[in-house]
């Protein structure tokens, strides 16, 4: 195991080894003082990190606890996914310290998205609100976590402790008590599960969720193909499957293609060359002759949505509390949004000195993630719906909204209040 804490490498010498923390000479409650920590972060993915970020400065002793290995987070593998940046994410980047540790050539400016429904020739264009240029960023989710592991690398009063399991969680009165894979027992007045849209933390919380298996998958793929996007973002919903491609460097993008899952599978085990005429062949060479510049990921699709998103002494943040559709590229900009709420919220009682597990702090946020989420989480679910149904009642009836969103202002106003 090893152990990250203060400014400082420790590294125990095995998984049995005592841990190891800097003492603090902050005041204290009398609770929190029998605290081993205030608050326990339970996942290291980009959610958990930021979150981690967003609680720095407040004098607060935190814990990531994480399955994975120290490397694995501090140089994550490219999985192919490529993340759209509202430009409110990106103003939270900022306020992270984060953004500028993103590599300068892997961003790339997001312009407008043109939805195409079939066959048709006329998109729907969602532009930027007035007085903006773009719509957002683009950046991959490899290049995301290694800045959000950077900024919180050397983060006074973080530990991390890695390659472990929570195994069980007792809610007492005034602490929840975790039990790790290792036979420790860690005590904390919050417990926050940031550990995605399977999150075995939420099960252990009592919280259930409407999960929804959609029986499809997408197949993602970084390429390079000959016309250039414009960094124009495209969504088709054409008759049988779904093609998005997401703009990145000069004629390069991220293709993605829903399916079923078995046609999935067996797209991704074609070779290189027969894939790329494959997705030639799909897109109709809109784009035109298409090279795999990254083999192909599989990923299936699941949709979650908490029962509640806080009970005493637990919160879900991220996936954990909302895991989106991806059709809409929602799903990061919520979670990073939402992590903001809880932590302004904590960061308030720190000061007062209130007990960091009150249930009316962690209400206030359930409530105003739950008012962000829920209107985004239905429209983004009747979307997927609507425009993946071949009957031909469906058909016509998305030909129409996308012709009545083609001649009003609407979606444009709606896609910039989203973003602002």
């Amino acid at each position: 195991m090893e152990i990250w804490h203060r400014n400082r490498r420790a590294i125990a010498p095995d998984a049995g080894a005592g841990l190891t923390w800097v003492k603090r000479t902050e005041a204290r409650s009398a609770i929190t003082s029998r605290m081993d920590y205030d608050i326990a972060i339970v996942g290291g993915g980009p959610i958990g990190l930021a979150f981690a970020r967003s609680l720095a400065g407040f004098g607060l002793k935190l814990a990531i606890i994480e399955r994975q290995p120290l490397a694995a987070l501090a140089r994550p593998d490219y999985d192919g996914r490529e993340i759209a940046l509202s430009q409110r994410s990106v103003r939270i980047l900022d306020d992270l310290g984060v953004r500028h540790l993103l590599p300068p050539g892997g961003v790339a400016s997001l312009a407008a998205a043109h939805v195409l429904n079939g066959g048709a020739k006329r998109a729907l264009v969602l532009d930027p609100a007035r007085r903006r240029r773009e719509l957002g960023k683009m950046v991959s989710n490899q290049d995301l976590r290694r800045a959000l592991f950077e900024g919180v690398a050397g983060q006074d009063g973080l530990d991390w402790l890695v390659e472990r399991d929570v195994e069980g969680i007792a809610f007492e009165p005034a602490s929840a008590a975790l039990s790790l894979n290792d036979g420790r027992t860690l005590r904390t007045p919050l417990v926050v599960a940031a550990d995605g849209r399977l999150s075995q933390t939420r099960q252990a919380f009592g919280l259930g969720a409407e999960m929804n298996a959609l029986g499809r998958s997408m197949l993602v793929v970084k390429v390079a193909h000959e016309h250039d996007h414009g960094q124009i973002a495209t969504e088709w919903f054409d008759h049988g499957q779904t093609l998005a491609l997401l703009p990145l460097q000069p004629r390069q993008s991220s293709f993605v293609l829903t399916l079923g899952d078995r046609e999935i599978r067996e797209l991704c085990a074609l070779p290189p060359a027969a894939l790329a005429a494959e997705l030639e062949r799909r897109s109709k060479r809109r784009w035109g002759s298409i090279t795999l510049l990254s083999e192909p990921f599989r990923y299936p699709l699941v949709t979650t949505f908490a029962h509640r998103f806080v009970a005493p002494r637990a919160a879900l943040i991220g996936d954990a509390a909302v895991g989106m559709h991806p059709v809409t590229a929602h799903g990061f900009n919520l979670g990073i949004q939402g992590q903001a709420t809880l932590a302004r919220q904590l960061a308030e009682s720190a000061r007062r000195g209130s007990d960091l597990g009150d249930l009316r702090p962690l209400r206030r946020y359930e409530q105003r993630h739950r008012l962000l989420c829920r209107p985004v989480f239905e429209a983004t679910n009747h979307i997927v719906s609507l425009y993946t149904d071949e009957r031909p009642h469906a058909r016509a009836l998305r030909g129409a909204l996308l012709g009545l969103g083609a001649r009003t202002r609407l979606p444009r106003t709606m896609i910039g209040t989203m973003l602002a």
